[in-house]
C-alpha cells in the first residue's frame, strides 16, 4: 500500500533533504529514523525532490509503501515524534503506481528577502543589508526568465541531466517597499540544482546594477560566458507547492502564508 504525505519543514538546520553518507542531519534521514520506529521495522521514505541545506518547504510531498493500512492515527503518531521544525499535515493513500516526485505536474518556489533589519525575518527571509534595488529591471529580469527554457547557464551541475530545459509558467517579482521586503516566486514542470537561488542571484544584480539587463538576457542564451555565478542565500527559499493530476492539499497549512501578506 503507497500513501503519499504532505509535510512542511523548516530546513534552517538541516543539510538539504536527501540522504548522503557524507553528511548527517538531512530531512530524509531524520523522517526515516522517525516512520522506522513508529512501525517498529526499516521504511524508505521518497522525496518529491531536493532541497539544498538551509532551505525550506511549506509544501511537501513524501511517499511510503507499507504492507497494511496503519491501524492508528498516521499523522498523529508522526507529528509526535518528529522534531518541531518538521510537520505532517496530510496522508493520502494513493494507487501503487503513483510517485510523489515523477507523477509532479509543477512545482513552485517562492524566495524572500528584507533589507530592512528584523529579527523575526531571520530564519525564513535573506537578508541584504542597505539594498538599493531597481525594481521596474527586477520585473524585466524575472520576464525574461520566464521566456526562457535552456536554463544550463542558470544551473549548479549542467552536466548532470539529459537536458537542461524548463517550461516555466510563472515568474514574478513583487515588491513592498514601505515594509523592505521583496518576493520572487517561479513555477515549472521541473528544476535543475540550484537553479531557483542563481535565478535570483542574478535578479540581484540587475537591480543593484551590477548587471545590465542586456548582458543578462545573453547569458540566459547563452551568447556569453560568466565565471561569477554565485548563488543566493538559503534561508529565504522555500518549495511552496507541488501539483499533482489526482491530488488537490489543504492550502491552509502554508507556512509561507504570513511572509506572503503584503507581496501578493
Amino acid at each position: 500500500m503507497r500513501y503519499f504525505l504532505h509535510i512542511g519543514f523548516d530546513g534552517t538546520c538541516y543539510s538539504g533533504w536527501q540522504k548522503q553518507k557524507s553528511t548527517r542531519n538531512t530531512v530524509q534521514e531524520v523522517i526515516e529514523q522517525t516512520i522506522s520506529k513508529v512501525f517498529k521495522r526499516e521504511l524508505t521514505v521518497y522525496g518529491c525532490g531536493r532541497t539544498d541545506a538551509g532551505v525550506h518547504a511549506s509544501q511537501y510531498v513524501i511517499q511510503i509503501n507499507l504492507e497494511k493500512a496503519p491501524q492508528f492515527d498516521l499523522k498523529y503518531r508522526l507529528n509526535k515524534n518528529l522534531p518541531d521544525e518538521i510537520a505532517v499535515f496530510e496522508v493520502f493513500q494513493v494507487n501503487e503506481n503513483r510517485h510523489c516526485r515523477y507523477d509532479a505536474l509543477a512545482r513552485t518556489y517562492d524566495y524572500f528577502i528584507h533589507w530592512k533589519k528584523d529579527p523575526v525575518l531571520l530564519r525564513h527571509s535573506s537578508y541584504y543589508d542597505d539594498l538599493d534595488l531597481d525594481f521596474e529591471l527586477m520585473q524585466k529580469a524575472a520576464s525574461l526568465i520566464g521566456n526562457t527554457s535552456d536554463f544550463r547557464a542558470l544551473c549548479k551541475q549542467p552536466d548532470l541531466y539529459k537536458n537542461s530545459y524548463c517550461n516555466i509558467t510563472n515568474c514574478e517579482v513583487f515588491v513592498n517597499e514601505e515594509q523592505g521586503r521583496l518576493r520572487f516566486t517561479i513555477t515549472s514542470n521541473r528544476f535543475l540544482r540550484g537553479m531557483v537561488r542563481y535565478c535570483f542571484s542574478f535578479l540581484l544584480k540587475v537591480g543593484t546594477g551590477v548587471l545590465s539587463l542586456e548582458v543578462f538576457e545573453q547569458i540566459l542564451k547563452q551568447e556569453v560566458a560568466t565565471k561569477f555565478k554565485q548563488p543566493a542565500y538559503p534561508n529565504g527559499l522555500f518549495l511552496s507547492k507541488v501539483e499533482y493530476p489526482f491530488l488537490k492539499f489543504d492550502e491552509s497549512h502554508q507556512l509561507i502564508r504570513m511572509l506572503k501578506v503584503g507581496l501578493e
